[in-house]
């Protein structure tokens, strides 16, 4: 049975694309059929991060348009013959495509993969509405930054009331040493926030701007940095298999005297 993820957040700039780009790589690599779909129209960027921008010829629109076949917009990935992209259009606003159509579309690639995962556009708006419509689970990415849980929390809301009940949490750039300095939230304090279970714990490195440069996701090094290691766990956790968390988190205490640190700070 096909899984259909949407990865979202509240807050743009939290590495959510990032995200969506090594897990598609990790699941791949884990022999499961995987399908990307870039759901954010008119800014698409996950093209760029798996290094596949040089070779879209047609895209989701066009699709929808009964221009080309969904096989001809489709993108596969030049070192991961599981992996396929299914680019949004650059050119176009949000308001290009409604949910009945990205639904359409969705199904369409139901009987390809096992995985769908949809990229969503940040904010709540209709780009957002789109990329939920046809999902079935969602995975939230958040940095742990008051802003981004409070939109993320905002977001949980949005999604439960669509009926997506399946909700799981990634924190994104977590900085261990701030942890410990109480100068950023820890683990824990966005879990009591957010109460949604905990997927992966990604820590902050500056390779991934490197990745996104060259358009080669983290998970595909030869030797993984800790925060590619964490993404191919979360791939193997959405596979069911118990994998342990990585100890990035500092010691906490109770959530009013971790707010009144960071508010003192």
């Amino acid at each position: 049975m096909t899984r259909i993820i949407v990865i979202t957040s509240g807050k743009g700039g939290v590495g959510k694309t990032t995200c969506a780009a090594n897990l598609g790589m990790a699941l791949a690599q884990l022999d499961q059929r995987v399908v990307v779909v870039d759901a954010d129209f008119g800014l698409r960027n996950l093209d760029l991060l798996l290094g596949l921008e040089n070779r879209i010829v047609y895209t989701a629109l066009d699709v929808l348009a009964e221009e080309c076949r969904l096989d001809q917009a489709l993108v596969r990935d030049k070192r991961q013959p599981h992996l396929a992209l299914l680019p949004a259009a650059q050119s176009r606003s949000k308001d290009a495509i409604t949910p009945e159509q990205m639904t359409q579309l969705v199904d369409s690639l139901r009987d390809g993969f096992d995985y769908v995962l949809i990229d969503s556009p940040a904010g709540i708006e209709m780009g957002f509405k789109n990329a939920i419509a046809a999902a079935k689970e969602s995975i939230i990415v958040t940095t742990p930054e008051i802003s981004a849980v409070r939109d993320a929390d905002r977001v949980i809301g949005l999604l439960e009331a669509n009926d997506i009940k399946d909700i799981r949490l990634i924190v994104n750039r977590l900085k261990p040493a701030m942890v410990q300095a109480d100068q950023m939230m820890s683990v824990q304090d966005v879990q009591d926030i957010l109460a949604i279970p905990l997927l992966g714990v990604v820590p902050d490195d500056e390779r991934v701007i490197v990745s996104t440069n060259r358009g080669e996701p983290l998970v595909l090094e030869k030797k993984l940095s800790l925060a590619g290691i964490a993404f191919a766990n979360v791939a193997r956790r959405l596979q069911g298999q118990s994998i342990p968390f990585l100890d990035l988190n500092a010691p906490h205490d109770d959530l009013f005297s971790r707010f009144r640190r960071l508010w003192r700070n």
